[in-house]
């Protein structure tokens, strides 16, 4: 009995001297330790800016003005006197129908004027001869009212007679097609030979002025009523006289030269809800040809005091809200965003993020809400969207 309770005394101390054992080496590594070192973020000052507002827009060329060319006289096609495809100027000569039977219609109307010239002094001096038997009482009035209408007769004569010749010149010059307008003109629908007709169904070829050209694009109303309603609350600013429009080829380049708008059309289309808007660009280089496919970027106007927030530091929550991270008072803070469209590589923020304040673009994965950082300043490179330059900034 007595060893047992020796026994028992015995585990006890020993139990007492190992918690004894441990605590003193708690309390000797929390003496010796180090603290953890706080993550390292990279942050960006947000500051206010001035930002462009544009709309992008899909549209297709067409030239600024298009002649389908048809003769205005009947007969054979001699000659094709132009290039297809090439550039051709207008009042120059396209096609050349035999002449022949114009050039005699011609003939016969300039021998009708003659002839009614000749008659016309004749008829003349007899109306002379009428007054003067007249005023002698020697002639009835009926003689002298014959005289008076057959000299009138004689000159209407002539100037029928004139009126036909320029007729006949008229169709005669028509035997030569000139271009209607200045540009680059089409295959040619016939060849040498061929019959036509005054204004024909079928056009011989059609010239396309391509030097300007128009790109016409679609705009939808919703974002007309935005547009307006960001006007009317002062938000953006309408552009002042002509409005620039850029534009984007199909193979993603950007078009060299800037157009203008021309004009917006006044009614919406029921079935697509977009109205047409028309931009006019110089094509000196012919770089554009009508139907291609492009993008219009068109320059609505600018809202100062924008917030721009590079895409890189959004991020989107479980509920698909766009978030980004801010560093104040040195502890990491989340703000969900309201997200209104983007410029370049920045999206443009109505709301969440407000000038000055510390925006996390990197080491983003490694901080989280409430944590506290050290927060390094950033660079951004705004055409790329990636960091360029580090340096400290105290939190």
């Amino acid at each position: 009995m007595k060893n047992s309770i020796a026994a028992a005394t015995f585990a006890v101390l020993l139990s007492a001297t190992a918690l004894a054992g441990c605590s003193d080496g708690k309390s000797s590594a929390g003496a010796g330790g180090h603290a953890m070192p706080k993550a390292q973020v990279g942050v960006i000052v947000i500051k206010p800016s001035t930002v462009p507002i544009v709309s992008e827009m899909t549209g297709r060329t067409s030239a600024s003005m298009t002649a389908e060319v048809r003769p205005q006289i009947g007969g054979i096609v001699r000659e094709r006197l132009f290039s297809e495809g090439g550039e051709v100027a207008q009042g120059a000569p396209l096609y050349r129908i035999d002449p022949a039977s114009y050039e005699t219609a011609r003939a016969g109307a300039q021998a009708a004027l003659e002839k009614a010239k000749a008659e016309l002094p004749a008829a003349v001096a007899k109306l002379e001869r009428a007054k003067g038997l007249h005023e002698k009482n020697v002639t009835s009035g009926q003689d002298l009212e014959d005289a008076i209408a057959a000299e009138a007769k004689a000159r209407a004569d002539v100037t029928a007679a004139e009126s036909q010749v320029a007729a006949a010149d008229l169709d005669l010059s028509r035997t030569t097609v000139a271009a209607p307008i200045s540009g680059l003109v089409g295959r040619s629908a016939l060849t040498e030979g061929a019959l036509v007709s005054a204004n024909q169904a079928d056009a011989l070829t059609t010239i396309r002025r391509i030097d300007p050209i128009n790109v016409d694009v679609g705009q939808s109303s919703k974002a007309f009523l935005k547009l307006r309603k960001a006007v009317a609350e002062g938000r953006v600013k309408p552009e002042q006289g002509a409005v620039k429009v850029k534009l984007k080829l199909e193979d993603g380049t950007v078009y060299p030269h800037e157009g203008t708008l021309q004009f917006s059309e006044a009614d919406v289309d029921l079935s697509t809800g977009m109205f047409q808007v028309r931009a006019s660009f110089p094509n000196p280089e012919r770089t554009l040809l009508p139907g291609m496919f492009v993008r219009a970027v068109v320059e609505e106007g600018v809202s100062e005091g924008s917030i721009l927030v590079p895409q890189r530091a959004v991020s989107r929550n479980v509920k698909g809200e766009p978030i980004a991270l801010v560093v104040k008072d040195g502890k990491v803070e989340e703000r969900v965003l309201s997200v209104d469209g983007n410029v370049g590589n920045d999206w443009i923020v109505t709301d969440g993020i407000e000038a000055g304040d510390s925006l996390v673009v990197e080491g983003s994965m490694k901080a989280r809400a409430g944590q506290e950082v050290t927060a390094v300043e950033t660079s951004i490179d705004p055409s790329t969207g990636l960091a360029v330059a580090q340096a400290p900034k105290g939190n």
